[in-house]
């Protein structure tokens, strides 16, 4: 019978096989197998085996042995042989590295406690709350590239959670209050007044247009008409400095308006309420509208701008200052913080001298709601890296406050899925030719365009709709795929040449590499192995134990294996890009097993089980693409 391993995670086995082993070996230094690294890793040469114990050599040190002897006393104490082919002097390199080779049969038990719906993944032995924070964007603006990382990799970062066993709380943060959203909203009121621009017709592009002219309005050139004054006596150009006053008085009088617009807003008022309301629908229209298009999960119940908050901020002041955690500083209000080591870094300004609350003010509040209220035990915050000074100072002072204590006494965790810029191939922030950001629904748009040609291309014997459905997917899945493939916190560079493409780490790839397989299991008459059972179609299905034999096939269940704890890390880290490069790597080992082990050509037991494994695969990879948001398709 083959042996029933503990878990299917062969590196949690050997590590706690190792561990004991040095424990053993020498007792005088460790008493506890769980505070022992034994550091178990790939091996470096597969031809000498599957894994590597690295420990020998750190250890060497601390009992004054030779690393070699120390490797040899590890030796005569693992006891691995379930799992494992014999240990012997031969298996040791180097100056102490201990190499490891799996046996066939462990192996195959361990892709038998995988081949499940659940792939490996166990329930979380205490499943968390989790609040992400994603897509933020601004009332009255249209969304643009900047929009596109908040919302993939927060989305992703959320998918990859809920994967895991975790309840997952979405929140988008939208720009819809303060001074900025007033003046739009009083330049809409006079303009729906004069009869030049219809409530009833508004759309997010006649909004754009209107935030920025009135921004523009309401910026008064003062440093401009100061030097106009001061720069000599006599200046002979009065008609530039008249032009230059009467922009200062226009913009000073247009402000005016928008602050009285913001105390109406604030107040209530039903009038400017009403306008209000109408730009905020019409802005999450437009945003919901782009966020399905990207397969991301954001929604109206999902949203909660900054004017949810607005009737707590003076509570969280108040709260913060009688309890002495704020202090006043030059007429401002301040939180003062320290990191782990105590050390004073940059206050939390959360009002200011005249009154007025600040982004962190709003930041600190939602904080407070996300783990008293939404009961969060952790809460991610996928914002541009920009930011991090912000949130170092809010998470600071939040944990000061006392506001991420839980009841059990435990403190909720705070994190900055951080992320860098989107760079257009001339390594400059990715822009339009007139230097404005490349609207979000425009950059789908031409990537749609570019995949319905290379679709049009490659099967030209689809019908129209399904080529239509397929670029679609395609198009969505390069954009997805080439922002979440970036590390997080580093800039990329956009190119649709390369992320559209059907080779290299691109999510069309991976699309074209799942889609094979589904159509290997079509061509058998096999059940698509991606569907559920209760859903698929009555046909056969692969069965009969795994074997594994050949070095591609130990390669891929090596791979697959591995796929749990790469999400459990990715779960941790909060880095999708990690899941990008597995999912690239075990598209890479099924492409060489399937061109040097033939599956419908075999016969038997291996027949059954190189379909097992390529069952498996095709599992894994849809799986893996699920917790980015990029959805398959039948055929490419």
């Amino acid at each position: 019978m083959s042996p029933q391993p503990a878990n299917s995670n062969p590196v949690d086995q050997l590590r706690a096989r190792f561990a004991d082993a040095i424990v053993r070996a020498y007792p005088e230094q460790f008493d506890d197998p769980s505070t022992v690294d034994p550091l178990i890793a790939p091996a470096k040469n597969p031809e000498h085996g599957d894994f590597q114990s690295n420990a020998a050599m750190g250890l060497a040190k601390r009992v004054k042995r030779k690393p070699i002897d120390v490797a040899k006393a590890i030796i005569e104490h693992a006891e691995i042989g379930d799992i494992a082919e014999p240990l012997s002097e031969a298996s040791i390199a180097g100056p102490g590295f201990i190499n490891v080779r799996l046996r066939s049969d462990a192996l195959a038990a361990m892709l038998e406690a995988i081949d499940t719906p659940a792939l490996g993944i166990p329930a979380p032995n205490t499943p968390e709350t989790v609040v992400v924070d994603l897509c933020g964007v601004n009332l009255a603006k249209q969304m643009h590239v900047g929009h596109l990382r908040a919302t993939v990799v927060g989305d992703a970062i959320a998918r990859t959670l809920e994967a895991l066993g975790h309840t997952v709380v979405r929140q988008n943060h939208v720009g819809d209050w303060g001074l900025p959203i007033a003046m739009v909203t009083d330049a809409l009121m006079r303009e729906a007044a004069a009869g030049t621009v219809s409530l009833d017709d508004l759309t997010l592009d006649t909004l754009d247009a209107l935030y920025r002219r009135a921004q523009a309005d309401c910026k008064a050139d003062t440093r401009g008409l100061d030097a106009a004054r001061t720069r000599c006596v006599g200046w002979d150009h009065p008609k530039a400095l008249a032009e230059l006053e009467t922009q200062v008085e226009f913009a000073q009088q247009r402000l005016a308006q928008a602050k009285s617009t913001l105390v109406r807003l604030q107040s209530g008022d039903a009038e400017v309420v009403a306008v209000w309301q109408r730009i905020y629908d019409v802005t999450m229209a437009a945003c919901l509208d782009t966020c399905r298009r990207l397969h991301a999960t954001v929604t109206a119940e999902a949203t909660a701008g900054e004017s949810t908050y607005r009737d707590e901020l003076a509570g969280v002041v108040d709260d913060l200052v009688s309890r002495g955690v704020a202090k006043e500083d030059d007429g401002a209000l301040i939180v003062e913080n320290a990191d782990e080591k105590n050390k004073p870094f940059e206050p939390t300004l959360i009002r200011k001298s005249d009154g007025g609350f600040l982004y962190a003010t709003t930041d600190l509040a939602g904080i407070r709601r996300r783990v008293q209220t939404l009961g969060a035990d952790r809460a991610a915050y996928a914002v541009d890296a920009r930011q991090a000074l912000h949130f170092k100072q809010v998470f600071a002072s939040a944990h000061k406050a006392g506001y991420t204590s839980k009841p059990d006494g435990t403190r909720a965790r705070l994190q900055h899925a951080a992320f860098g810029m989107v760079l257009g191939e001339d390594g400059r922030p990715f822009k339009t030719r007139s230097g404005e950001n490349v609207r979000l629904a425009s950059l789908i748009d031409e990537a749609v365009d570019r995949a319905t040609a290379l679709v049009e291309e490659r099967s030209a014997d689809l019908a129209e709709a399904d080529r239509k459905r397929v670029a679609e997917a395609v198009a969505i899945a390069a954009v997805k795929y080439a922002d979440l493939s970036s590390e997080r916190s580093k800039d990329y560079v956009f190119s649709f040449d390369r992320m559209v493409s059907f080779q290299g780490n691109t999510g069309p790839y991976l699309l074209y590499a799942l889609t094979r397989i589904k159509s290997m299991f079509k061509k058998a008459g096999l059940a698509d192995p991606t569907v559920e059972p209760e859903s698929a179609p009555s046909t056969e299905t692969p069965a009969g134990p795994f074997a594994i034999e050949a070095p591609e096939e130990k390669t891929l269940a090596l791979l697959l294996l591995d796929y749990a704890p790469m999400l459990a890390g990715v779960g941790e880290s909060l880095e999708p890009h990690r899941t990008c490069q597995y999912l690239y790597d075990l598209a890479g080992a099924f492409s060489r097993f399937y061109e040097r082990c033939p599956v419908l050509k075999a016969e038997g037991a291996t027949r059954d089980s190189r379909l097992r494994l390529a069952s498996l695969t095709a599992r894994t990879l849809r799986h893996g693409l699920d917790t980015l948001g990029i959805g398959a398709v039948d055929r490419m």
